[in-house]
């Protein structure tokens, strides 16, 4: 298979050919997630310049434009930057060919200099990491998404929820994570008994709320009271989500 995906009944693999893709609920339908660049994935079925697939990284399925679908590529390295530029040449003063979010994959041919050589462009070498290469703590990963906006369903540093900001961190740590809070809830980690200490990467549970605990005094959460990823007071959190309306704290998570 190569270039867009053609229309089929059968299942085939290919991966995402924009920087970001939303991922509809049904064709036309509202956004649940995003996809980013290089995510591969398994097409189900394709109709009507629409696609069904479903993530490797996570079982996430969803509908896309068969045009944001390419053929398989596998990576070699992943973005470790908050977010990157691809290029035209290997100078910072070219034209840049397009933006990338943390966490897309990207096939390098070639480093030359400060430069990798992938198929959208020249990446900064120092923004890149090989695949199988991980990040140590998923706090520290969320804290390179501070002030990014938020976005119902994003996954990107261009946009982001509160599930996507835990699922980005999770994954560069090596963890798998789902992509919903409601999963996030049911799989990750043992639950904690009421009144136990906050430790550095614990997850906290609203009803259709997650956030990641810095400290036994601040959480970081993409969220909609300050609209973006923001760090914020543990107990004045608390507080200020049972007053909202959203109620209490439904979980407390330790992942180790």
């Amino acid at each position: 298979m190569s270039g867009p995906v053609m229309e089929s009944s059968a299942q085939e693999r290919a991966r995402i050919a924009l920087p970001v893709v939303d991922v509809l609920r049904r064709p036309d339908g509202p956004r649940d997630r995003q996809f980013l660049y290089g995510a591969p994935v398994l097409v189900l079925s394709s109709q009507d310049g629409w696609a069904q697939i479903r993530a490797e990284k996570d079982g996430y399925t969803g509908y896309v434009p068969v045009a944001a679908l390419t053929a398989p590529l596998e990576a070699t390295h992943w973005v470790s930057a908050p977010a990157t530029h691809a290029y035209a040449k290997p100078d910072f003063k070219s034209a840049d060919q397009c933006s990338l979010s943390f966490g897309s994959l990207l096939r390098v041919s070639e480093t030359s200099g400060r430069f990798a050589a992938t198929e959208l462009g020249h990446v900064p070498a120092t923004h890149l990491t090989p695949i199988g290469s991980l990040m140590q703590d998923p706090v520290t990963v969320a804290e390179g998404f501070l002030g990014t906006p938020y976005l119902w369903g994003g996954d990107s540093r261009f946009g982001i929820d509160c599930s996507g900001l835990v699922q980005a961190a999770l994954l560069a740590c090596g963890i798998a994570c789902p992509g919903d809070s409601g999963p996030q809830e049911r799989d990750l980690g043992r639950a904690l008994p009421e009144g136990s200490a906050y430790m550095r990467g614990d997850l906290l549970f609203w009803k259709g709320h997650v956030a990641l605990v810095r400290d036994g005094e601040s959480i970081i959460h993409a969220n909609a009271h300050d609209m973006a990823v923001a760090i914020e007071p543990l107990q004045a959190a608390i507080t200020r989500i049972a007053e909202q309306g959203d109620g209490p704290v439904t979980a407390h998570k330790r992942l180790s």
